[in-house]
Formats: structure tokens, sequence, C-alpha cells
């Protein structure tokens, strides 16, 4: 077994990994050694010349070249990380799965004043205040450590040996927590095969005597079932309400079925419900939980991209009406979204594809690494490629994307500000679905469409670039995805976006991309508008407007 120690500067991870190592006859590796001995130079020395990023890479390229975790029974290995190093969320994905993971935490003043006396140079510390500049990294860090075992870090080094040792022969869990935080909205985490022990922990922070799980049939095939029996394992009595799939779970006589259902299970303010589904599921759960008595606690465990990247996360509920697309809901935020990618393995290639229009749109709202990413890894993603899954590129895309939503949540959480902005796409895009009836499109297709149409109203109107459209559109391309014609009529289409949830003052506020993240319009013409539905709508290229 692998051991890996993580945790902010100063929190004796060398010292310590190098004694339990030779108290087990074990290899010892030093991360940072061994990227100073292959650059040539010491560390203070990469950062002058190459910067952070410079660093970072090196880094990257020194926890892939620690190969496969070794499961062998007994310490065979030791690796002390930079405190940075499971920043990055590829490094994470291969040094705490398989691997025993161990965060040596202390307070910022102790850490900071162990950085001070150093005679090791720290290039995050240059010039700056020891103590604020640790516990700058300590909160920005902190949900990057977490996942692993946490240690004491100033009781000195026989102390956390000690400590370390009483763990060495426990069995390693059975999925593996990539990230975890306490946020204002909930808890987040993400890992792959955690969701049993994730929603246990979540249901235990609630004292809940019971689960209530809402799913639909095939969330309950691939997924319901066996977090149910993982519960019921636990001694968790598990109740269970079974939805429609898909958009028509979002009806207002669905919900009324199952709030009598709830009634008949005499379901309490304290029984959580447990949404394991996608996105209409998690909506429709959702709008249930806000509504049943006033309001009961709510787990999400999505089971679908487009719920891991977008729609589990920060509390919008809602079913929709004939009129309109999600146009009754309520505010409702979930106690913990426990997010497991192993459930994606399940999906099949066209909602994979489909989702991958939500994280576009995320990246254009200014993620140049997801941006990349997308670029690089969207097409095998899209194809359901094994490589996309075995080597993190997947759960990258849905760490950037879920993260960068709760971050937007956190800061707006009724929409009041900037959370807007995941409009993106989105007036065309809810417009499509209504014209077409919630049938014979995704959510994410018709995301597609409007971010194209947002894209080429943005250019028309002096707030896109046109190079910046240039790459939203081959991005899309890339992707395959907005690029055919659909067959409804722009006239229903441009009808539709009148109902758009985003007017203010008899005007809709387009969000359209800038050069490097959204504006937000509510001058913008209705001829553009027009211009823009009918070239998407049509399936034809930027070019056929000019």
């Amino acid at each position: 077994m692998d051991l890996v120690l993580v945790g902010l500067p100063g929190s004796g991870k060398t010292a310590a990994g190098r004694r339990l190592a030779r108290r087990h006859d074990a290899a010892f590796v030093d991360l940072d050694e061994a990227i100073a001995a292959a650059a040539g130079r010491p560390i203070p020395a990469i950062f002058a010349a190459e910067g952070e990023a410079g660093f970072r890479a090196r880094e990257r390229a020194a926890v892939a070249s620690l190969g496969p975790a070794d499961p062998a029974p007994g310490l065979r290995r030791v690796v002390a990380t930079g405190g940075g190093a499971p920043i990055d969320p590829r490094n994470r994905w291969l040094l705490y799965r398989g691997r025993r993971a161990a965060w040596l935490d202390g307070p910022a003043e102790v850490l900071a004043q162990r950085v001070r006396r150093s005679a090791n140079p720290r290039p995050l510390f240059d010039g700056r205040d020891p103590i604020g500049r640790m516990r700058e990294l300590a909160a920005a860090r902190a949900r990057f450590y977490a996942p692993a075992l946490r240690v004491n870090g100033i009781i000195g080094v026989a102390g956390i040996v000690a400590a370390l040792e009483r763990h060495l022969d426990e069995p390693l869990p059975a999925g593996t927590t990539l990230l975890r935080a306490a946020t204002p909205i909930g808890t987040y985490e993400l890992g792959e095969g955690n969701a049993v022990a994730g929603v246990l922990a979540a249901l235990a922070a609630l004292e809940a005597r019971r689960a209530i799980v809402v799913s639909e049939p095939r969330a309950w095939e691939v997924a319901g079932a066996a977090v149910a029996d993982g519960l019921a394992a636990a001694g968790l009595p598990v109740e269970r309400v079974l939805l429609p799939e898909g958009e028509p779970a979002k009806r207002l006589a669905v919900v009324e079925e199952a709030a009598r259902e709830l009634a008949r299970l005499r379901a309490e303010r304290r029984d959580p419900l447990v949404a394991i589904g996608g996105g209409a599921l998690g909506d429709a759960a959702g709008f249930l939980a806000a509504t049943w008595l006033r309001g009961v606690p709510l787990v999400h465990v999505p089971t679908t991209l487009v719920a891991q990247v977008d729609s589990s996360i920060g509390g919008k509920t809602a079913v929709d009406l004939p009129e309109g697309k999600n146009l009754v809901g309520a505010f409702h935020q979930p106690a913990a979204v426990v997010v497991d990618v192993r459930f994606l393995r399940t999906l099949p290639s066209r909602q994979l594809r489909a989702a991958l229009g939500e994280a576009a749109k995320m990246a254009a709202l200014g993620d140049e690494r997801l941006f990349e990413l997308l670029e690089e890894e969207g097409a095998a993603i899209a194809a359901g490629e094994a490589r996309a899954f075995d080597d993190g590129a997947l759960a990258e895309v849905v760490e950037r994307c879920g993260w960068a939503k709760v971050e937007v949540v956190v800061d707006d959480e009724r929409e009041a500000g900037r959370r807007i902005h995941l409009n993106l796409g989105h007036s065309l895009g809810h417009a499509i679905e209504v014209a077409a009836g919630y049938e014979g499109i995704l959510h994410g297709e018709a995301v597609a469409y409007g971010l194209r149409a947002a894209a080429r109203i943005g250019v028309a109107v002096g707030t896109t670039p046109p190079e910046r459209a240039a790459r939203i559109e081959a991005l899309l391309d890339g992707l395959d995805l907005g690029r055919g014609p659909l067959p409804h009529p722009p006239d229903a289409v441009l009808a539709a976006i009148a109902t758009d949830k985003k007017h203010a003052g008899g005007r809709l506020r387009w969000v359209l991309p800038t050069a490097a993240g959204v504006a937000v319009r509510s001058d913008v013409p209705d001829e553009a508008v027009a211009a823009a539905a009918r070239s998407v709508l049509a399936g034809a290229a930027p070019e056929a407007l000019r």
C-alpha cells in the first residue's frame, strides 16, 4: 500500500514521511525533491524561471511518474507531496485512488512560524505576511485535503508517525472521495464509488431516522438500488418513491401524487429525501422537498452528467407548465450534493455529449482551463471512450463545472446578481425545448443551440469579439453539438422566448459572451435575436449571416 501525505507547508510531511518509511522499510518519495532533481535546479529557481504555472506542470509530471497504486498489503511506499499538489484535479485522481491519503493539519499561525524558521525557501511566501498567506492557503485548499484522513500535524514527528501507524492496517475504503467542502449552500462532495458513504455521512449529520429515496426507473436500476442497499446494510430504514423518467416528472400532477405517497409513508419534517437521478428528477424531487410540510431536508445524488455539472447544484427546484419550462418552483438548497462519477460510465453517448453543452457554457463564462480541456478531451468524453473515464478527464470536467457553480451560487443564491450569468445559452435553449414540447431534444443539446445564438447575437451588437464567437462555435463543432437544422418553426421559438423568466421591465436580459467572460444586456434588438434564432435553427454556419 502507498501512503500519501498532504497538507500545508510546514505541516511536517517530509520529516514524518521519511521517519515512517524507515520504520517500515518502505520507499520514501518527496515530490518536491523529485521535481528539483528532474529539473536540475532547486524549487525557487524553477519558480523564478518558469513561474508557478511551470512548476505545477513539472509537479503534474512527477505525480504521474509514481505509476499505478500498489494494492499489496503492508506499507510499500510513503509519498510526501508539496502543499499545492492536490489542487490539480488530475493529481488527486492519481494520488487518492487506490492509496491511503493523510492530511497533516494544524493552525495557520503555528505552520506559518515553522515556515518562517525553515531554512528551505518557500516561493509562495516571498514578500508576504506568513500568517496571512497561510490563512489564505488554508481556506483555498481545505476542500482538496478534506477527503484524506485528518491527522494533527503539530504534535511532533513522533506523534504524527504514531497516529499514522494506527491506521496502516485498516482496509482502504471501497470508493474514493476526491473533493469535499462544507459551503453555505450545503456540503459538496465529489468522488468515484463514494455515493453510499457520502449519503450515509450526510444523513448522519441530519440525524435522520430513515431515508426516503426519490428516483425514477432507470436511475433506480443503475444507482438507486445499490445506494438503498448500502444504506440498509448500515442499518438505516429506506423507503422508495418513483417518479416518471425525464421531463414528464416535472408536472404538478406528478408532484401531487408523490406528495400523497409521502403522506402514506407519514413522512415528517426530519425525514430527508434522497434524490437519485438526472436533472429532471432532481428538479421534481427538489420541488417536492421544498413544498412537503413547507420544506424537508434534501440530499442530491446526481446520476447523469448534466445533473453533475449543473442542475443538482444551486437549490433551484421547478416544474414545467405548457406555457414554459421551470415556471413554477422554489429555491431550496440541499443539505448535501454527493457526486459519484462512477455512475457516468452507464450513460449512453448521446447523454454525455448533450451534457457537454452545459460544460461548454461554463467554459465560455471564463474558465480557460476548462475550455482547453473540452477542446482536447471533449470528443473522447462525448463518445464515452474508456480513456476519458480512466485518466480522470471526465472527473476534472465535472469538478471544474460543479465547483464553479458552487462559487457563483454562494455569491448570489437568489439570482439577484451574477448568478444570471449561468443562463448563458438558456434563453433560446429553453425556448427550443418549449417549442419541441420537451420531446426529441435533450437539455444540453438545446443549450448548445442557445450558446451559438448568444455568440451570434453578441457579435451583432458588438459585445462578443468575432474571434471569441468563432472559438465557441469551433468548440461546439468539435463536440458535434448545435449543428444540424431543427424542425421547429422560428416564430414558435421566438414566441416561447417571451415567457422567459429573465425579463425585467418588459425586456429580456440577454447573457452574451465577451472576450473573457459574459455581459448582461437588456437592449438587444429583436431583429438580432430573430436573425440568430433563424440561423441556428436552420443549422446555418456563421458565415451564412454575412
